[in-house]
């Protein structure tokens, strides 16, 4: 099969030579492509429409261990190996190539590894691009294959100076803030007015001191795959429940109202009594499976932002879902986010910076360790806002299905208690 014009598989070439039929022009633009594609350091391939190499430039040999004339002609599946970090081959329906033939889409994988052909293990970002015919049909497809490991590599080196640092750093500062708070003890100390304003302020400064480093830990953990989890079936709907009951008092300290939706059965939570705004009915079971406590402190980490942002109103708490997704959201009354901030909001470190946010304190990792957690179960994390009407964050976790949860339960499904992690 020719394909495109660069001659039949088999040939020992890197970029097959244009045909000398071409126009002069045409012949400069494809020495001029062969040029660039044999001398970038990413591998290049073509791949026909049997998933066979057609094309194999220098790069890729780099890449994979195999010699451009071997390669040509032969299944891409022979060359691109997929396998996990550990060598254990990964399924098709995660491969990006054979995605690309399927789908007729671009493919892009940022986490991949390959198997190398002197069998070593090689961390990849692939691109796949389709090339279609006049009838949209995938003709072929050209995959960009670049090497990480020195990448990888460096980003792990920051991550471990930023978890060594954070943790080394966590002694002084809980020692610090003890001393403090000892200060602050009339019953130890006497200070006047004057000096234990300035307390109050090293003190406060020095929790969100604690604070930050806590989340540089948390988030160099999520970023490499050391954060910790042991998952377990959760019924969301029960979980929601008992956090709402601690979360209340949260809300109430500053005026707030707290209600709480499963299904169709809505609770106004307030001190010492539980209002139902509609009849009670019999509520469907939301079943995932993930880690409660790191639920909780997504949950939590939302529920507290929304009371920060929130001067008045309430703040409304939930979980619905449908076969496939179990849909947790946190609604507040509070100013909402501008538009243009809403793409970056769960990026590291980023806040909204504007004359009402800018007075509230916070890491700018709270976010970010939250889409984190969330995306570890599969999940999706997003928020819908309008200045001046609130935000809305929603979560969707897959949900399981009865017998699936009591499979994974050991036939005894059970609800666990929102209960605190004590970290």
């Amino acid at each position: 099969m020719k394909l495109f014009g660069w001659g039949e598989p088999g040939h020992n070439q890197s970029v097959h030579q244009p045909s000398n039929t071409l126009p002069a022009e045409l012949q400069d633009d494809s020495r001029r492509f062969k040029l660039i594609v044999d001398n970038i350091e990413e591998g290049v391939l073509l791949i026909d429409d049997h998933e066979n190499v057609q094309l194999f430039n220098p790069g890729a040999t780099l890449i994979t261990g195999w010699e451009q004339d071997e390669a040509i002609g032969i299944s891409v599946h022979n060359i691109i190996q997929l396998v996990s970090e550990k060598g254990e081959t990964v399924d098709n329906s995660q491969n990006p190539i054979v995605n690309v033939f399927k789908t007729g889409q671009s493919q892009k994988a940022d986490k991949d590894f390959i198997r190398s052909r002197n069998n070593k293990i090689i961390p990849v970002t692939i691109h796949v691009s389709p090339l279609l015919d006049a009838d949209r049909n995938v003709r072929a497809a050209v995959a960009v294959i670049t090497n990480v490991t020195q990448q990888r590599a460096e980003e792990q080196q920051r991550a471990d100076f930023i978890s060594t640092a954070s943790h080394e750093m966590r002694t002084p500062v809980a020692a610090i803030e003890g001393y403090l708070a000892l200060a602050l003890n009339d019953k130890v100390s006497g200070i006047d007015n004057r000096a234990r304003d300035f307390l109050e302020k090293a003190h406060a400064s020095t929790q969100h001191l604690g604070k930050l480093f806590q989340d540089l830990l948390t988030s160099a953990k999520a970023e490499d795959g050391r954060l910790t989890s042991h998952p377990q079936v959760i019924e969301m709907g029960e979980f929601l429940q008992n956090l709402s009951e601690d979360l209340r008092m949260v809300a109430e300290k500053k005026g707030l109202k707290l209600d709480f939706t499963s299904g169709n059965t809505n609770r106004t939570i307030v001190a010492n009594e539980e209002v139902q705004a509609k009849e009670k009915v019999i509520r469907p079971l939301y079943f995932v499976y993930a880690d409660p406590e790191r639920i909780r402190e997504v949950i939590t980490n939302l529920f507290d932002n929304a009371v920060k942002y929130t001067p008045e109103g309430r703040i409304s708490l939930g979980v619905n879902g449908n076969k496939e997704v179990v849909q947790c959201y946190i609604r507040d009354t509070g100013p909402g986010i501008p538009a243009d901030d809403l793409p970056h909001l769960f990026q590291k470190f980023y806040r909204v910076d504007n004359s009402a946010t800018r007075t509230i304190g916070g890491t700018g990792l709270g976010l970010f360790i939250c889409r984190k957690i969330v995306e570890l179960y599969d999940g999706r994390i997003w928020v819908e806002s309008k200045l001046g009407e609130g935000s809305s964050f929603y979560i969707n976790l897959p949900r399981l299905s009865t017998q699936r949860a009591s499979e994974l339960s050991n036939s005894s499904v059970v609800s666990p208690e929102a209960k605190p992690s004590g970290t």
